[in-house]
């Protein structure tokens, strides 16, 4: 009987010592997981923060053809902004083994000012860095502020389905009178200054304002004009429909001037910059830059400002 009481407080010793010896490595095993998960998040928060480098970029890579991407919108809050764009050029242009600058434009356009800065920024850096080229190389589309950039670049290579021109101004908003009338709404716009409610949606369209407005795109869009005969020079064959606001594709866009050939990134790299070695310069936005561009917007929101009616070569 004792021996059999033995036997018993022995498996129920190694059994208890089992379930002891488990809970530990489980225990181990969480605490594993937590410390990985934590460390995969720290990693994450570097990278979107920003603190991990702002480009791929890399120092002693040797001879290369430098990239900056514009792509979307060109606006003071998107990617394509003057303030993301222009650092990137800066950037490519000082590396000592940048051999030419490849801007590869993807953008409809956008601000005229954003465009603008972009622009005369090249024409600064192709004046300080005079032995190095800068091409602008067309994927999808170089419309209108896209456009106004790209003029500013040695040479442009475009696809043959590339779309490029669109060489205007718009102003675009909506007026709701209409609607306000059938729902017996009335506005109630009180200003100091006989313009201060300058094409207010909500009140019946002045023709005295439309013509100011009218001559203030005509304005804007002389300055476009000038910009890029002073880009294009010679190589501009212009016609009754070069300014019209009309997009063309890039084979048309070749015949134009518009553009000087055909030719993608890794083409250009290879055959007219001659280093195949491609380095992206493109300042990468991070989370903390995207957040405080938001914070940006929903301010202006809440104090009262209103885009309608903006200027935009698009």
């Amino acid at each position: 009987m004792t021996d059999q009481n033995n036997w018993e407080r022995g498996v129920l010793e190694k059994l208890a010592m089992s379930a002891v010896q488990e809970q530990r490595r489980a225990r181990h095993w969480s605490i594993f997981f937590k410390v990985l998960t934590l460390g995969f998040m720290f990693t994450v928060l570097f990278i979107y923060m920003g603190w991990v480098g702002k480009n791929d970029a890399a120092l002693g890579v040797g001879k290369h053809t430098a990239l900056v991407e514009l792509q979307g919108v060109i606006a003071s809050d998107s990617a394509a902004s003057a303030d993301s764009i222009i650092p990137s050029l800066q950037d490519a242009f000082k590396d000592k083994g940048t051999q030419g600058v490849i801007l590869r434009i993807n953008s409809p356009g956008g601000s005229p000012v954003q465009a603008g800065q972009i622009n005369d920024e090249i024409r600064r850096l192709r004046a300080q860095y005079p032995k190095i080229p800068l091409y602008v190389v067309v994927d999808d589309i170089c419309a209108s502020g896209g456009y106004y950039v790209a003029v500013a670049a040695d040479k442009i290579f475009v696809d043959k389905a590339s779309l490029i021109g669109s060489i205007g101004v718009l102003m675009d908003g909506f007026g709701f009178t209409g609607i306000m009338a059938k729902l017996g709404v009335e506005r109630r716009l009180i200003t100091a200054g006989a313009n201060k409610g300058f094409l207010d949606p909500f009140s019946p369209l002045s023709a005295t304002q439309q013509e100011y407005a009218k001559q203030m795109l005509a304005e804007i869009h002389q300055q476009f004009i000038d910009v890029v005969k002073r880009g294009r020079g010679k190589r501009l064959k212009e016609t009754p429909d070069t300014f019209s606001g009309l997009v063309w594709n890039g084979q048309k866009g070749v015949e134009m001037g518009l553009a000087d050939g055909y030719g993608s990134l890794e083409s250009v790299a290879r055959d007219v910059i001659k280093a195949e070695n491609i380095v992206d310069f493109t300042t990468k936005e991070s989370l903390a830059d995207r957040l405080a561009k938001r914070f940006g917007v929903g301010v202006m929101s809440a104090i009262g400002y209103s885009t309608q009616g903006g200027v935009s070569l698009r």
